[in-house]
């Protein structure tokens, strides 16, 4: 009887650390949001507002941003990589290296990193202020619900917002980046001398996309969203009531998320390590 006590035990003992933990506390945070929207009470025109309101400040301000890093980090790509094509086949790869580096690596995480640097930092400001200010206090007092007034709607509008930059980036640095690199090339005819065509450079990337790379494309987004989110409220809400807080806050809440952001790209590598290194033989 006493050994079979002792699973239970060290289960419980496990579940109780892990719910004290940094880590437990987000993953908390990040159902009582998710439970909310289908659970809590609230008024869904205000709920459908705030979401609306947080797609607009987290990505369609960013649009300008985006579209400025995307398309440099395409026309140093395509750029520096256009000189091996003869080497080793167009076809077999402008197509693969744009997408392992684009569509699978750089353009979902480089996206999180703007985000969480622009718009990550700025929630975690607010609600560290309506923290300081008792508006949260406030709002409980009224019977409000801050995970669903606050948090959820800034986890559901933080990922439709990320997908959409995403999307954006992506397309930033492969269309504009490729635009750039032909401006480029015809104005500094004698420095690059880069032989490169629109359909060719296209027909190779649809020919290297795979159903994998979409998948890719819309897991990674949403969970680097839930994380910038569930960072920045979670830093948000639990500093003391000192306005000197609010910026060690914010600081804490964004390098947070950039190493929660490495670390699950990291994992997501471990998923497709095996098609990853085929893409890669291919490319070389």
């Amino acid at each position: 009887m006493y050994k079979r006590s002792i699973p239970g035990h060290y289960l419980n003992n496990f579940g109780h650390w892990f719910l004290q933990s940094h880590i437990g506390q987000l993953f908390s945070l990040l159902f009582l949001a998710l439970r909310s929207l289908f659970y809590g009470k609230g008024n869904r025109r205000i709920d459908i507002h705030e979401i609306i309101l947080h797609i607009y400040n987290v990505g369609i301000k960013s649009m300008p941003l985006i579209l400025i890093v995307g398309t440099i980090l395409g026309t140093v790509l395509i750029i520096n990589t256009a000189g091996l094509v003869p080497k080793v086949g167009f076809g077999n790869f402008f197509g693969n290296l744009m997408v392992i580096a684009i569509v699978r690596e750089l353009g979902p995480i480089l996206t999180a990193f703007l985000i969480a640097g622009r718009s990550g930092s700025s929630l975690t400001t607010r609600i560290a202020s309506m923290k300081v200010n008792s508006e949260i206090d406030a709002l409980e007092t009224l019977g409000v619900s801050p995970v669903r007034f606050l948090i959820m709607p800034a986890l559901i509008g933080g990922i439709i917002a990320m997908l959409i930059a995403n999307a954006f980036f992506c397309l930033s640095a492969i269309g504009t980046g490729f635009m750039v690199t032909k401006a480029a090339t015809f104005f500094l005819e004698g420095v690059f001398k880069i032989q490169l065509e629109w359909s060719s450079y296209f027909h190779s990337i649809l020919i290297a996309l795979k159903p994998f790379d979409f998948v890719v494309g819309f897991l990674k987004p949403v969970i680097f969203a839930s994380i910038i989110v569930t960072n920045a409220c979670y830093y948000g809400t639990r500093i003391p009531n000192d306005q000197r807080a609010v910026p060690i806050a914010t600081s804490q809440s964004v390098v947070s998320s950039f190493i929660f952001i490495v670390v699950s790209d990291l994992l997501f590598l471990f998923f497709y390590i095996l098609d990853y290194i085929n893409s890669v033989k291919s490319v070389i």
